[in-house]
């Protein structure tokens, strides 16, 4: 099974992760610094066009170098959409032994505060990353930051909270039944209770 290292600098999110993934096994919470956590994968919460010259992106392109970000920028122009969307990932070798893989998974598809907070995105990244490693059998432990709470500003207990439903489908395979259109309606709500479904 896929090992998960959550690595959090903010008690909050830390407390947060430590009462949602209770019981995972597979998941182990780490206060300290991400770049310099030994796993297969190391999570970039990127922008879907593959700048990486701020907040944890920076750290991430000094340890490895910038010619990452030139590759990931190449890897999304030759995609038809020529921008990596939110909840799916590029996958890039780093060269390095301590952590050889880097998986960019975008949180906003430009670095912005408005409206991340209320979003959904943290769920949907983690759905992608967690695919990711599981599609790459050289990728057996991965460690991930905490999505959207950084210059997204998404409260610590709503990120924490949708990435557990995300690992709770993918990982445990507990997949939703929507029934009705009110079903999908009641599971964005507990995504983020934040969230607005109708402006009217």
């Amino acid at each position: 099974m896929l090992n998960i290292k959550l690595v959090y600098l903010e008690d909050e999110l830390g407390n947060s992760w430590k009462d949602d993934f209770s019981g995972c096994e597979n998941v182990t919470i780490i206060k300290g610094d991400i770049t310099k956590i030994k796993a297969d994968a190391v999570v970039s919460p990127a922008n879907s066009f593959g700048f990486m010259d701020g907040g944890l992106d920076w750290h991430l392109s000094e340890r490895f170098g910038w010619q990452l970000q030139d590759e990931l920028q190449e890897k999304i122009s030759q995609l038809d959409e020529k921008e990596l969307l939110i909840g799916r990932t590029i996958t890039l070798e780093t060269g390095d032994r301590e952590i050889p893989f880097l998986i960019s998974a975008p949180t906003m598809r430009v670095p912005m505060s408005f409206n991340i907070a209320t979003s959904v995105n943290a769920y949907l990244a983690m759905k992608g990353i967690l695919i990711a490693c599981i599609n790459n059998p050289n990728i057996e432990t991965v460690t991930i930051p905490g999505l959207c709470t950084g210059c997204g500003k998404m409260p610590f207990n709503i990120a924490s909270n949708q990435m557990f439903l995300a690992y709770d489908e993918i990982i445990n395979k507990n997949y939703k039944k929507y029934e009705t259109f009110g079903d999908t309606q009641k599971f964005q709500y507990r995504l983020n209770e934040k969230g607005l479904i109708w402006d009217y």
